[in-house]
């Protein structure tokens, strides 16, 4: 089954959506199977990362905008290349295990939509599939 998600993102910023995946892949009565969670934007993407300490999420852009900063050098017109490198490096999907009608996390583990280039309204794809 597929299920179309809608946000609001920040300017630059992690939104868990770990509740909206978690929401399809109920929804699509699926037990035992995958999900992959997938992102149409080009200056954004999807990852898995720690949600117990919102430093980290902090921690990440920070370290995103060391390693990609926005140069007065780059030529694509809209300004945003910084944000499509973050978008690349990152990627567009992440694919979970679903374990007991469940996405299958670790103990610290979110998804999280990755926003390189907002505000926007944003969509993204929870593909449920089972086995």
């Amino acid at each position: 089954m597929l299920f179309n998600f809608q946000l609001s993102t920040p300017a630059q910023g992690l939104v868990d959506i770990t509740n909206e995946v978690t929401e399809a892949i109920t929804e699509s009565g699926v037990n035992e199977g995958v999900c992959i969670v997938y992102c149409p934007h080009t200056t954004a993407a999807i990852t898995i990362n720690e949600n117990a300490d919102p430093d980290v999420k902090y921690d990440f852009l920070m370290g995103m905008d060391k390693t990609f900063p926005d140069l007065v050098s780059f030529r694509h017109a809209e300004g945003n290349s910084d944000a499509h490198l973050k978008s690349s490096v990152v990627g567009a999907s992440e694919m979970i295990i679903v374990s007991k009608g469940k996405p299958l996390l670790g103990t610290w583990q979110g998804i999280y939509f990755c926003e390189f280039d907002g505000p926007r309204t944003r969509k993204f794809y929870v593909k449920v599939m089972g086995g």
